[in-house]
């Protein structure tokens, strides 16, 4: 009998965190004690607001670039992503001497394609609704000879983003259960691997908006399932379906996924801006909108969150967490 061995291990998160040393922002962990009261736990929250281009997405992107023969590098490189994997392979290829292709879809937020501009990269845009990203950066790649670099579903790209639950875990120790939020599920199944490798009996929870549950039904069901692409708030997490790579390491090591509203992430945003001083989007915010609304279940102790991006201009933050919002 053999075994399929999994894509990324604890050490490619490591290697990772090695190539990241000294170019990739070592970010804050915040505690509340008003948080910590109000959830019945000890909460530390790893801020990725703050890390270069104000998302975790350039950890993977970053280490994914940076692995390319140099003849590679030369041609250039193609990503597809709704706002900050695309500022991350944006930023990521003017570091490292190349330049960037992404395609984006026509209602990216505003702010998200100005700063993926504003990094030097060419945008070609597509309909979210109708189109096939993947198929339409992949046919650009092809054509132009660049390398892609997908948002999640690379070895390269989930092991970088491992990176920050590395991080969170050689500043606050072990911990009981850590929240992460889930997109296409790089992030949590680098996390995952991080964190199960290091302390087996951590309890990994992801996050979902609950009109994007896609990661949620793909494991009950034991195999990817598709939705329709879904309308909601927490635009970095609207996804039809799990990647391939990423479902096949979720699928062993996250052992819940946790759904909020759209009203309890708009309440998370007003929290951690008026009580934690930090400015999350939508995405970001859905692992405090689960402790909040008490989504994530009964908490142990120690809880690490990953606070995966703050990236909304002020438009759309006072439209979703104004008064009349």
């Amino acid at each position: 009998m053999t075994t399929t061995p999994p894509p990324i291990t604890l050490d490619d998160v490591r290697d990772a965190a090695a190539r990241l040393k000294g170019v990739a922002h070592r970010t804050p962990v915040l505690r509340s004690r008003t948080l910590d009261e109000l959830v019945g736990a000890e909460v530390l929250l790893k801020c990725e607001n703050f890390q270069r281009v104000g998302a975790f997405k350039f950890r993977g992107a970053y280490n994914a670039v940076s692995r390319l023969a140099p003849e590679q590098l030369a041609r250039g490189v193609a990503a597809y992503s709704s706002g900050n994997h695309a500022q991350a392979v944006a930023l990521a290829a003017r570091e490292l001497g190349t330049t960037a292709v992404i395609v984006m879809p026509e209602d990216a937020p505003r702010s998200k394609r100005a700063a993926t501009e504003g990094y030097g990269a060419e945008i070609v845009t597509y309909d979210r609704y109708t189109g096939d990203r993947a198929a339409v950066a992949g046919a650009l790649a092809a054509d132009r000879g660049l390398a892609l670099i997908p948002p999640y579903e690379h070895p390269h790209v989930m092991a970088g983003q491992g990176t920050a639950a590395l991080e969170l875990l050689e500043e606050a120790g072990e911990l009981d259960a850590l929240l992460v939020p889930v997109g296409g599920g790089g992030l949590i199944a680098g996390s995952a691997t991080a964190v199960k490798g290091l302390h087996p009996a951590t309890r990994v929870l992801g996050v979902e908006p609950e009109a994007g549950d896609d990661t949620k039904r793909s494991l009950d069901a034991g195999r990817r399932v598709e939705i329709p692409v879904p309308r909601t708030i927490a635009d970095g997490q609207a996804l039809h379906t799990p990647g391939e790579l990423t479902f096949s390491v979720n699928r062993r090591l996250v052992d819940d996924i946790a759904l909020v509203d759209d009203d309890e992430i708009r309440a998370a945003m007003r929290f951690a801006f008026e009580r934690l001083k930090i400015v999350m989007e939508p995405s970001g915010a859905t692992p405090i909108a689960a402790l909040l609304a008490g989504r994530a279940g009964p908490l142990p102790r120690r809880v690490g969150v990953i606070l995966s991006g703050g990236n909304i201009d002020t438009a759309r933050f006072a439209e979703l967490c104004g008064p009349t919002a």
